[in-house]
């Protein structure tokens, strides 16, 4: 932010300077001083774009916030190797996981995937599961939560379970403001 800000002053005082010197080409009709103009005038459209992205920034503050965890609980019909996460259709977070970091989510660890900030209004978040599913197959399979987002901070809980009912996992994601 510091090294816009300061672009931003150097870049007022070089405006400044060039519409002095744009009313000097004027009534001196240099084709120099014009191509200059030509140049500065597009540093300027720059410039207004870079600040537009700046105010962007700085409208969402730390209030539209999304953190995503994952639990997972008891893990026999599924050994997990790595999750992907799309946030508004734009990959935000990718994990492979290590015997230690599916063990320790066995034993009931929670992994924190992913804490960004999202825009106002409805947001869509999914979770890509990868790993080994019953009988030792590859397993894929995703997990979609639609939410709105508020001025309050939001979470989002990834949970594996295993559904003993019908001897496969199941992929649950919650929401809470």
């Amino acid at each position: 932010m510091r090294r816009t800000a300061c672009g931003t002053m150097v870049w007022a005082v070089v405006l400044a300077c060039a519409l002095v010197h744009g009313k000097v080409a004027a009534d001196t009709q240099d084709p120099a001083l014009d191509t200059q103009m030509e140049s500065i005038k597009r540093s300027l459209v720059e410039l207004k774009r870079d600040l537009v992205v700046l105010e962007e920034d700085l409208l969402f503050p730390a209030s539209t916030q999304l953190a995503v965890y994952l639990s997972m609980d008891v893990g026999e019909f599924f050994a997990l190797d790595a999750v992907t996460l799309k946030l508004n259709g734009k990959d935000v977070s990718h994990y492979l996981y290590t015997e230690k970091q599916t063990d320790a989510l066995y034993r009931g660890g929670v992994q924190r995937l992913y804490v960004g900030n999202v825009k106002q209004g409805a947001n869509r978040l999914t979770a890509f599961f990868t790993g080994r599913g019953p009988q030792g197959r590859d397993y894929r399979r995703a997990a979609t939560v639609e939410f709105e987002k508020t001025f309050e901070p939001t979470y989002v809980e990834l949970k594996i379970t295993d559904s003993t009912a019908k001897y496969q996992p199941e992929f649950v994601a919650t929401v809470s403001p």
